[in-house]
This record gives structure tokens, sequence and C-alpha cells, in this order.
């Protein structure tokens, strides 16, 4: 099996960079630099015409979307156990989660940060503010799940989820109403899967130094 990832720091590709390091297979990282322009590069087109990160290159095949991605990687790796294994209680609760993160809360993220560029930005003020009230929703979901007494999203143990779930928080930082304040069991959750060795080896490859349990 052979993978190349193509990634930006702190982007869409970062929960499948965490997701390769996890479960420590060998892969090779290559950078777009989105500021640069990189993603519109015709070289880079030719392996995802939408122009956006990520791209893994699966043995020579070009895949993207990162939802897709993880559920893929785990599928291709059982043995690293980062989905639940069909059949059992957690893997209803995995798809889940799994569908709900890239259907209602990427789009709303997007919404928010993309609301002036990808529609008409006489509306952009609306949109962001719909796109809040559904993320803030999303936050208060995620800590009732927590508040319950789970310690991750599907069944006992990390999954794909989890990743995914983190790195959209960590989109929330320099929001109004940030995931880290306000919610006190997703803010415990937070700081544990930030405690994660791979999640630190990943701040360290991506040179992310912001929202880490050492920056706090």
């Amino acid at each position: 099996m052979s993978y190349v990832l193509y990634y930006s720091p702190g982007a869409a590709s970062m929960p499948v960079h965490w997701m390769l390091l996890e479960m420590g297979v060998p892969f090779e990282a290559r950078l777009v630099d989105i500021d640069a322009g990189q993603q519109h590069d015709p070289e880079y087109l030719r392996l995802n015409p939408a122009g956006r990160v990520p791209t893994l290159v699966v043995d020579g095949v070009p895949r993207h979307e990162s939802a897709a991605l993880l559920m893929l990687l785990a599928e291709r790796h059982a043995d690293a156990g980062l989905a639940p294994a069909p059949g059992t209680p957690a893997r209803g609760e995995w798809l889940e989660w799994m569908i709900y993160l890239a259907n209602t809360l990427l789009p709303a993220m997007r919404d928010w940060f993309y609301a002036a560029s990808d529609g008409d930005p006489a509306g952009a003020d609306a949109v962001r503010a719909l796109a809040q009230r559904r993320i803030e929703a999303a936050c208060a979901r995620l800590d009732a799940h927590f508040a319950g007494g789970h310690a991750y999203l599907a069944g006992d143990k990390l999954s794909t989820a989890d990743l995914l779930a983190l790195v959209l928080m960590r989109w929330t930082r320099n929001m109004p109403h940030p995931a880290t304040v306000g919610w006190p069991h997703l803010a415990a959750y937070i700081r544990k899967l930030r405690a994660r060795p791979a999640f630190i080896e990943l701040n360290e490859r991506e040179k992310l130094t912001e929202w880490r349990n050492d920056a706090q």
C-alpha cells in the first residue's frame, strides 16, 4: 500500500494527516501552499479538479474528501481499530457521527469562512449568522454526548469520527464562541485528544503552534 498526502496546515487535510500518523503507516506528505495559490496550479488540478485539499494518492489513484478518506483508510487498515467493526453496536453510531460531521458541520464551517466568496457578498452576514448557529448547536450536541459519560464519539475507543471532530473544533478557535468555552464536557474531550502523541506530532509536522495544550 502506498500513500501520498497533499495537505495544507490546519486545513481539511489535517484529520487525514493525523490518521496516517496514528496508524503508523508509511506515507509521503506534500505541502500545498494555499496562500500562494498552489491549489490552482495545473499540476495539482490534474489530481484534484476542485482545487482543494486533501488529496490522498492511494496506490497511484488520487482520492478526495476528508471524511471519505478517513473511512477508506479505516477500511484498508482495519487492524488499526479506527472504526468499529461491521455488525457491532458502535458501528451504527460511528456511521451516524461521520455523516453528521461531513454533512452538517463541515458545510456550516464552509459557510462561516467563505460566505462572501462562495456566494453573494451582500448576503454574507446572514449566511455567517446561520452558520454560527449551526456550529454552536453542533458543539452543544457534542457536549451533551460527553456529559452522558461517553469517552469518545462511537463506542469506547478512538475512531475516525473523533479525528474529524477535533479538527472541526479547532476551526472554532477564533469564532465568537470557541468550542473550548462554555461547553465543559466538550472542552475536556478536546484536551484529552490534544494530548495524544500523534496529534502533538501532527502539529509539529504542520508547524502549528495555536490550539495546543502546551499553548494555554
